[in-house]
């Protein structure tokens, strides 16, 4: 039996996978997000180990017989996020996250300080990543950053909790901006334009190697064993991807979830960051991955969800498919950028907007404006990857969003790519961390990072595509029209 944990935004799920790779019990404990200031996107470290604690004596009460036949912990986590710890390894203040847009500035600085940045890291400077917030730190707040002993990515503060080990993985450690991604190490070089060292980053292992052990006293307050060994884990998506065992070359997924995301797997280093794209290692020994990120995909519909004052999701979607054709012709355009942009603008100050409006619409077409829009921005990801017709057979889809039929077909018509989706998918991270915990307890790749059955499949509709492809221009024109404008609003 293996454990995976999975560090969202929004939530810590926690998942019991067995050796016949069924999901023996899935829980989850929510989360909140803190923005004091514009920009800015913050949360607790304390408030993540809350959550994982009660998830776990909530699995103990549920299914102990299952816990106590635990033999390895994996961890996923949301990726770039910073927690600072001085040198009793104490928290010295929220941790920034990954969608937050505070240090467009010291982006910029760094690629000034850095000629071979993308050469090393694969990737632009962009707010999201870990880099630049340490050196908004290091400018704003230089008295705490005097004090920095060490630098953890979210899910490797749990780490240090569950084994008072600090150490990191590779997949994780390439959304930094800090490691070298084609060698696979922290880059001195980088680390000490930031004005920090390699003795202020944890140790790196592969993502399906052992990391360290559980402490004796929390095996036995959630009923697991007394020896539970802890695996490397992997960052959110690379973790999904084995979870759904895209770990081969052209093997891929789309997610919907709080962020929007395009991941295809390869057995080689392949930077473009002219693109925005990003090069990052996969969480498996001498495997990358390409991905294009949107910061706004699902959260898109929970907001529109709340903003019409819709009973539910899934109520709102039934209403957009009623929608006749010629209604979602006239659907006004929506801009996605609810929380900044990165893949393909790298735009922070990137906005919603909705262009269009008339009396006639009403809150199906904007939802269907909404899914749309972020179908669009999924679209100028996918073209940000550069793959060629037919290098990729078909996309497994994932997330939250992938409970919707209608939005699946709508992504297949647009990539103009199959989509599938697969029984046990909307796991994501937390069975991939399982699995990699599963391979550190010594799994063979081929015995563990299956895919699992698919549940449906949509293909292209020519029809849709056709109709769609205008749409699509007149999407990217709309962004070219207002987005000098955003930095001022």
């Amino acid at each position: 039996m293996y454990l995976g944990i999975d560090l969202g935004t929004s939530e810590v799920k926690c998942l019991l996978l067995d050796r016949e790779h069924r999901l023996v019990a899935t829980v989850g404990e929510s989360l909140s997000v803190q923005r004091p200031q514009p920009l800015w996107s913050e949360q607790l470290p304390g408030d993540w180990w809350a959550a994982t604690d009660r998830a776990l004596l909530r699995l103990r009460a549920s299914h102990p017989a299952a816990m106590a036949q635990v033999r390895g912990i994996g961890l996923s986590g949301q990726m770039h996020g910073a927690v600072l710890l001085d040198g009793d390894q104490q928290v010295l203040r929220p941790a920034i996250l990954w969608n937050d847009g505070r240090s467009g500035v010291e982006c910029a600085e760094l690629e000034a300080a850095c000629p071979d940045l993308h050469e090393i890291t694969g990737n632009l400077a962009m707010p999201g990543f870990t880099a630049p917030k340490l050196l908004w730190v290091h400018k704003h707040e230089p008295e705490l950053f005097e004090r920095v002993a060490c630098v953890l990515l979210p899910k490797d503060w749990l780490r240090l909790r569950l084994t008072g080990e600090l150490v990191s993985e590779m997949s994780d450690a390439a959304g930094t901006l800090w490691l070298d991604v084609g060698r696979r190490c922290w880059s001195e070089a980088i680390l000490a334009a930031c004005g920090l060292s390699v003795a202020q980053m944890p140790s790196l292992v592969e993502g399906s190697e052992v990391s360290g052990q559980l402490r004796p006293e929390l095996a036995s307050r959630w009923g697991l064993g007394a020896r539970v060994i802890v695996a490397g884990g992997g960052g959110d998506n690379a973790a999904s991807a084995v979870g759904i065992g895209a770990v081969r070359p052209g093997e891929g997924f789309v997610s919907l979830g709080t962020s929007g995301v395009i991941f295809l797997s390869s057995d080689r280093y392949r930077p473009n960051p002219a693109s925005a794209m990003h090069a990052f290692c996969h969480a498996l020994p001498g495997r990358w991955h390409q991905m294009s990120v949107m910061l706004s995909a699902a959260n898109g519909l929970r907001w529109v969800t709340r903003l019409l004052g819709a009973g539910s999701e899934a109520a709102l979607l039934e209403q957009v498919a009623r929608l006749t054709p010629a209604q979602r012709e006239r659907a006004p355009l929506f801009l996605p950028y609810l929380n900044g942009e990165r893949t393909p603008h790298n735009d922070p100050h990137a906005q919603g907007v909705f262009f269009g409006l008339g009396n006639d619409h009403d809150a199906a077409t904007l939802a269907h404006a909404v899914i749309e829009g972020v179908t669009f921005g999924l679209l100028d990801g996918w073209h940000s990857l550069g793959t060629r017709p037919g290098e990729v057979q078909s996309l497994s889809l994932v997330g939250g969003g992938a409970r919707s039929a209608l939005w699946a077909q709508m992504l297949a018509s647009a990539l103009d790519v199959p989509m599938v989706t697969r029984q046990g998918g909307e796991a994501g991270g937390a069975l991939g961390a399982a699995r990699l915990a599963w391979l550190a307890d010594g799994g063979s790749v081929d015995e563990v990072c299956v895919a699992p059955p698919v549940a449906a499949t949509f293909l292209p509709d020519p029809a849709e595509t056709a109709r769609l492809q205008p749409r699509h221009e007149r999407f990217k024109a709309l962004y070219r029209a207002v987005a000098p404008l955003f930095p001022s609003a």
